[in-house]
């Protein structure tokens, strides 16, 4: 099942089925116990009707986005070598039992699928990093998955770990979609692949994908130690750390198009200025 938002609202899609939640209200969902249980509460027969062709929203209300670092040995080399002066501290992280975890984006700081990508001006090496996001409720159930760009600036953060918020935090820094992907038990996530596109003057100049379970962190790990000592009333997303790094000659450039596909969630497609 997956919960989806366009300019009329929110809409539940299993299967062939699809169902417009009148008066749905992410955050609302989000804060009450169980509210897997309570979507498929929702889904009356009255409520079955076709979506339209219409593009797709920002599945996001108030909710603040988090990230998970160097969760992949890929990320994990990655970052050791853009920063010779902090190697020791992302590969100790790696193995440390405390994860890394930063603050990401406020929602005015995101875009949904088809939105704009915003470079940072005072960088010169910024990367897309695809990760695999989670929709975490209130009381800390994962309550579905999404896909997360967190656009980074490897030359800002490998000068010095303590530049990590600059590398991470400006207006359009993150994409999210297109979908939520229902943690209703019939599906395994970790069991997909994450993929990335790079396409620059309509020619693909980068293509990668991994497994999920390369992770080296449980979710529920990571969720656990976000909610050490915070309370998120209307939930949060975690994105989950990227094990898909473009070759250190690589970065954006304005016109260029990222995409980002996990079958089961879809593809999240951004043009970047």
């Amino acid at each position: 099942m997956k919960l989806l938002a366009d300019a009329d609202g929110w809409w539940a899609m299993a299967g062939k089925q699809t169902f417009f939640l009148d008066g749905f209200d992410l955050d609302r969902w989000l804060g009450q116990p169980d509210p897997v249980g309570r979507l498929g509460q929702m889904m009356h027969p009255e409520r079955q009707r076709p979506r339209g062709d219409g593009p797709v929203a920002l599945p996001l209300g108030s909710q603040e986005v988090w990230g998970a670092g160097v969760t992949y040995q890929r990320s994990r080399l990655a970052r050791m070598a853009e920063s010779q002066r902090s190697a020791s501290l992302y590969d100790r992280v790696y193995e440390a039992p405390r994860p890394e975890l930063f603050f990401k984006a406020t929602p005015r700081r995101c875009v949904g699928p088809g939105g704009v990508l915003r470079l940072r001006s005072d960088s010169k090496w910024i990367v897309p990093e695809p990760e695999l996001a989670l929709v975490v409720a209130a009381d800390g159930a994962i309550a579905g998955f999404t896909l997360g760009n967190d656009l980074s600036c490897r030359d800002i953060e490998g000068e010095n770990a303590l530049y990590l918020p600059q590398a991470k935090i400006w207006d359009g820094c993150c994409a999210l979609g297109p979908a939520i992907l229902v943690n209703d038990g019939t599906f395994d996530v970790l069991a997909g692949t994450i993929s990335l596109r790079i396409e620059r003057d309509g020619q693909i100049i980068f293509e990668d994908s991994t497994p999920l379970s390369r992770m080296r962190r449980p979710l529920e790990e990571l969720v656990g130690y976000l909610f050490r000592d915070q309370s998120f009333p209307a939930g949060v997303v975690l994105l989950t750390g990227t094990g898909i790094v473009p070759p250190d000659e690589l970065s954006l450039r304005r016109g260029d198009r990222v995409a980002i596909g996990v079958a089961e969630i879809g593809e999240l497609v951004n043009d970047v200025v």
